[in-house]
């Protein structure tokens, strides 16, 4: 093996245990609750050796048709330059993808599926806390009411230690899973070694019997099925931190294997006792194991809840990026590694969240009448959306994409069926979240453009300003003003106001335009557009991903031009700070014109948010009306 080789090699296997860290926590931990749940989804279903085939052929089949099938086969190749999610995959959605009526919905369906994975990021920490901690239950029943308060507590740590980043916390994920899983193996194969006869479970036939059998609770079963997938978008999602290959890889040697060897064991388990439905996962395990089982369950399920809330945050920043929701204090954790951040605002409204569910829910299995909603629905858009990509992008006929499309968008509309009728017992939760947090980012969209658009009406042209400053010189002082405007060819009116009080130019004026693209990010070659207009104005506009940190000060130095050289020890930054102020004009209805006002008044500073120096900025506040 060449030097090449090996370091490939060494690079394949710490990237794959990473990913085993990372993106496998949620689905890893889904044999705590899932096969118990589908029993108790099913009130009335019998604990007998044919619905227990049944249901564990369903799963199965769940396994190989979502994750592996649609989710590594297809959905990882809709990329976005590398990059996954739904967000990613929206950005997709060109003009020439549909018709404009069409594209709008689809780009307005890709957000509210965006929307519905902060109510999925506050479920799955609670659920899978609690589904781990209830062990203590089973290890010592005498400690049943300290499950909710011990769960809460290991809550309000996981979400505290937020703020040092993924990286610290992030060197025990992986080797702690490939523990988990290799747990998880050993206790499933103990109980298959005992009863073999449960292997005939991996034919498809048993959940077609099962089904047409037991048509009303097969349905009713089917929603916490779908409890073993739930970590599927997951996988899309942290695509661009790993890439394909080693979550490929780690899916079909490690984590497959693991899970069916599990699932098929608590199946052989229940089959010998039926008893054992109160908790199979931990009734496989032998005493002496239940309290270690115990901690590593917490552990494992803290990962699974790290990915949830990680990925919280990058889809926070994207949206703040594409124009979604207004700025955040946003902190990189990591000197290498973009994707981690930590947003204050969102981590501790995810605690209070999680905690409240905890408190109010009390069980995993009341949880989990409210979990699968959301993530079935955002399913289904994943899979509309692949559609569209399909044609598009690869160029494929459009009857074959209907037909690989179709059939996926077959089972996941049975899983989202079987999931619906959650809604009275908890299901609403979610799509509570996913409306407000979507009525939150079509709104700040849709202000944002009419703003855009009474601005650039009012804005007076940089070349009859710059006319007029030929015209008319002014006192001219040493050094660079570096004005942001969100528009370029428009005079800020940072610099009008400052031109109006102060009677003074900087020798240097940048008019500075910053503008995100749909891709993750933008070759440092296609930084920056200059202009030099004349009079010592120039007109910079730089270009960064919504994957990108937009760090100005750093971008400008970057620049190679014969029209421009910057110095940042010599710059001052002027920053509009506009007042939104709610009128009887036509735009909005009132309600949102009001949410948009409160937005924008709270979001976070420019100044922090385009990476400027606090002693260099000068803020010029103007008033707007909407």
């Amino acid at each position: 093996m060449s030097h090449h080789q090996a370091e490939t090699s060494r690079y394949l296997i710490t990237t794959s245990v990473g990913a085993l860290g990372v993106v496998f926590g949620d689905i890893g931990t889904s044999p705590l609750y899932a096969f118990r749940e589908t029993f108790v989804a099913a009130d009335g279903l019998d604990v007998s050796d044919a619905n227990v085939l049944g249901v564990l052929s369903l799963m199965c089949w769940a396994l190989i048709l979502v994750v592996s099938l649609k989710y590594l086969m297809f959905v990882m190749r809709a990329d976005n330059h590398g990059e996954g999610g739904i967000l990613a995959l929206t950005s997709l959605i060109s003009p020439s993808s549909a018709p404009g009526r069409v594209r709008l919905g689809l780009i307005l369906a890709g957000l509210f599926g965006t929307a519905l994975l902060y109510g999925d990021g506050m479920i799955t920490p609670a659920i899978s806390v609690l589904s781990a901690v209830e062990g203590l239950e089973i290890a010592a029943p005498s400690l049943e009411s300290y499950v909710v308060p011990v769960a809460a507590a290991i809550l309000v740590a996981l979400f505290a230690i937020q703020r040092r980043g993924t990286a610290t916390v992030g060197s025990v994920f992986g080797p702690v899973m490939v523990v988990w899983f290799s747990v998880l193996a050993a206790l499933g194969l103990t109980a298959i070694m005992r009863y073999p006869g449960v292997l005939v479970a991996a034919s498809p036939t048993h959940a077609i019997r099962f089904a047409a059998g037991q048509p009303r609770l097969a349905f009713l079963a089917l929603g916490a099925v779908f409890l073993v997938v739930t970590g599927s978008e997951a996988l899309y999602a942290d695509m661009g931190h790993f890439g394909r290959r080693p979550i490929r890889l780690v899916w079909f040697v490690i984590v497959f294997p693991a899970l069916l060897i599990n699932y098929f064991g608590q199946g052989a388990l229940l089959i010998e006792d039926s008893g054992a439905i109160d908790n199979p996962f931990y009734r496989l395990a032998p005493s002496w194991g239940l309290m270690p089982l115990v901690v590593l369950a917490t552990m494992a399920t803290v990962i699974a809840s790290q990915a949830l809330i990680t990925g919280a945050f990058s889809l926070t920043t994207q949206a703040v990026q594409l124009g979604y929701l207004p700025r955040f204090t946003i902190d990189h954790t990591s000197p290498r590694e973009i994707g981690q951040v930590y947003i204050s605002t969102i981590n501790w409204a995810l605690m209070v969240a999680c905690i409240g569910l905890v408190v109010a829910f009390r069980s995993a299995t009341n949880l989990a009448a409210a979990y699968g909603v959301a993530v079935t629905t955002t399913m289904v858009i994943t899979t509309i959306l692949l559609y569209v990509v399909m044609k598009q992008h690869w160029g494929w006929r459009p009857e074959l994409a209907m037909l690989v499309a179709g059939g996926f968008l077959l089972v996941d509309l049975a899983f989202f069926a079987a999931n619906i009728v959650k809604v009275p017992a908890g299901g609403w939760f979610p799509l509570v979240v996913g409306g407000a947090v979507f009525a939150a980012m079509t709104t700040w969209n849709t202000g944002r453009r009419i703003l855009r658009n009474r601005m650039e009406g009012s804005d007076l042209p940089v070349e009859r300003f710059i006319g007029s400053i030929a015209e008319n010189p002014q006192l001219r002082v040493p050094g660079t003003a570096v004005f942001l405007h969100r528009y370029a060819g428009g005079t800020p009116p940072a610099l009008l106001a400052n031109l109006r009080h102060n009677e003074i130019l900087h020798d240097t004026v940048v008019l500075l335009t910053v503008v995100t693209h749909a891709v993750p990010r933008v070759q440092q070659a296609r930084r920056a557009t200059v202009h030099a207009l004349g009079e010592g104005f120039i007109q910079v506009v730089l270009h960064f991903g919504f994957f990108e940190e937009p760090n100005v000060p750093a971008a400008l130095e970057n620049i190679v031009s014969s029209n421009f050289g910057f110095d940042r020890t010599d710059a001052t930054y002027f920053l509009g700070r506009e007042t939104v102020v709610v009128t009887d004009r036509p735009a909005m209805a009132p309600w949102r014109e009001h949410l948009f006002a409160a937005m924008h008044r709270n979001g976070a500073s420019a100044a922090r948010y385009f990476g400027l120096p606090p002693e260099t900025v000068i803020e010029v506040g103007t008033q707007i009306e909407i």
